[in-house]
């Protein structure tokens, strides 16, 4: 039984051209200097302390098949330009759609007036963290293939063949095939000389094969990530297509024939496939800062992290070392600047297993400061449109592995009576980031140290702390992977990012197992 988990080769492509992508230039044509010095002039003069511009324009494509037939395909563009002010220590936020000098003057108008209006209800003088200016720097995400230079017949094509492959496969009954693909280009500008050009592409693929068995059936997707590359991601680039869509049905079929699992404690292998979607709930959303203050309620509540336990809560074991990050390459989250004009950078949340450190924007940091013990912000404000007002936005998240650790194997292998899980699935976690359960795609039994075949009805239930304080030993880079997802939703109104959580294989014991089929007849 093979566990490799997909550590692909690079391999050309037709449409590879160019490695290092240059901004479009049908963006660059876009008379973005012009709006921004009339924006942020028309700021200053009705006395605005601090005032920023947004130019930005976000294509997006969604193309599904259903038993390689083409079902849908969508195209999209989200053009506009915004304007935040602080006026009188209140901030004032407006956005439009039309490109002129005038428009760009009438939102800073608007902006202002919003402060006005909000000023008498306004509890804090709102100040921000300083930061350097950066005077017209452009920053381009990694990719090869913009995938909006590829034909779409060329796309649909490649799909098919991906979704007739699985099909011919024997107990495969149908195929569902969804990709998003992502090109977001932005201008900012801001009264204290920051001015850059950013374009970043973004991608996300699902394959999944639907089996129907005599008294049951069940589903088998791709364990591969959405990611911050282009279209070469699909034709081999980062993730190994052939290998993976060869061996679906073979899983598949074992997973209905599968015998069902006994609730009880077991030892946990998590591959990075499942584990990242546990990071992202119970480490990302409950290191925000906002969160932590009770400012932020919204999709996923506060958190249980609170900012008395800095420094001295245990969040896990002494292996456990969590990271933030906005520069990681093909992160989803990866940034040249944010949406306040901060630089990328890399910081601790949790070191040692303690919490240590919490992601925040400018108004944060600068408010925080003493807690924080740094007076700058570590980058994490971000609109998902023109039409928004950046708040603060999780970052990269990241599990770290150790130095010349252990391979999946090896984990695996000093384990007694465990299950090794791969692939993620569903998962439900309480309003403070706390009591949490997650299931997965694929779970395997794992008897005195080796894997001896597939079971069903798995999911892991713990606390937060509980679970990462079980957390024994983490393995080595080569079985780190960034995983993550495209429609993190925050705010309200709502806005969706984008984020990635990079990890490693890792073990864990005595975690309190579940079977789903007989909860569900509670």
């Amino acid at each position: 039984m093979s566990l490799s988990l997909h550590r692909p080769a690079l391999s050309g492509s037709l449409y590879k051209v160019d490695i290092v992508p240059e901004v479009d230039a049908s963006f660059l044509a876009l008379p973005r200097h012009e709006l921004a010095q009339a924006a942020l002039q028309r700021a200053r003069d009705l006395g605005a302390t601090y005032a920023e511009f947004r130019l930005e324009r976000i294509r997006s494509e969604s193309i599904s098949l259903r038993d390689s037939v083409l079902e849908s395909a969508k195209d999209d563009e989200d053009l506009g330009l915004a304007v935040r002010v602080i006026h009188d220590g209140t901030w004032g936020f407006a956005a439009g759609v039309a490109l002129t000098e005038d428009e760009a003057v009438r939102v800073a108008e608007q902006a202002v007036n919003m402060a006005q209006v909000s000023r008498p209800i306004n509890a804090e003088t709102i100040e921000l963290a300083d930061e350097p200016a950066y005077d017209d720097v452009t920053w381009i995400s990694s990719y090869e293939i913009d995938p909006f230079t590829v034909p779409r017949a060329d796309k649909v094509a490649l799909l098919t063949d991906y979704s007739d492959r699985l099909l011919k496969a024997d107990g495969v009954a149908h195929v569902s095939v969804h990709v998003a693909t992502i090109h977001e280009c932005k201008y900012f500008a801001n009264t204290a000389g920051t001015s850059y050009t950013q374009q970043r592409v973004r991608i996300g693929p699902n394959l999944t094969a639907h089996a129907v068995a005599e008294d049951r059936f069940d589903s088998m997707s791709t364990c591969a990530p959405p990611a911050g590359r282009g279209w070469e991601y699909m034709t081999g680039t980062g993730w190994n297509w052939d290998d993976e869509l060869a061996q679906i049905p073979g899983w598949l079929a074992e997973k209905l024939a599968a015998p069902t699992v006994e609730a009880g404690e077991y030892d946990l292998v998590i591959d990075p496939t499942n584990l990242w979607l546990t990071i992202h709930e119970s480490i990302g959303h409950a290191t925000e800062l906002d969160r932590a203050l009770g400012y932020e309620a919204n999709y996923a509540g506060t958190s249980f992290a609170t900012t008395d336990k800095l420094g001295t809560l245990k969040y896990g074991s002494p292996v456990m070392h969590v990271t933030g990050d906005r520069t990681v390459e093909h992160g989803l989250s990866t940034v040249g600047y944010d949406d306040e004009g901060v630089a990328g950078q890399q910081w601790d949340l949790v070191k040692d297993g303690i919490l240590v450190g919490y992601q925040v924007d400018r108004r944060m940091a600068k408010k925080n400061e003493d807690l924080l013990g740094t007076p700058r912000s570590n980058g994490c404000a971000y609109a998902d449109s023109s039409g928004h007002i950046p708040i603060q936005r999780m970052a990269n998240v990241s599990l770290q592995p150790a130095p010349n650790g252990p391979s999946t194997e090896e984990l695996i292998s000093r384990v007694k009576n465990g299950i090794y899980i791969v692939g993620d699935k569903s998962w439900s976690i309480d309003m403070q980031r706390y009591n949490f359960q997650f299931t997965g795609q694929r779970f395997y039994q794992i008897v005195d140290g080796k894997i001896v075949g597939q079971l069903r009805d798995v999911a892991y239930q713990a606390t937060t702390t509980d679970f990462w304080g079980s957390m024994e030993a983490v393995g080595g880079p080569q079985t780190y992977l960034l995983g993550g997802a495209l429609n993190c939703g925050k705010a309200e109104p709502s806005q969706s990012g984008a984020v990635t959580h990079g990890c490693p294989s890792a073990l864990f014991r005595s975690v309190r197992i579940l079977n789903t089929t007989q909860e569900a007849g509670r």
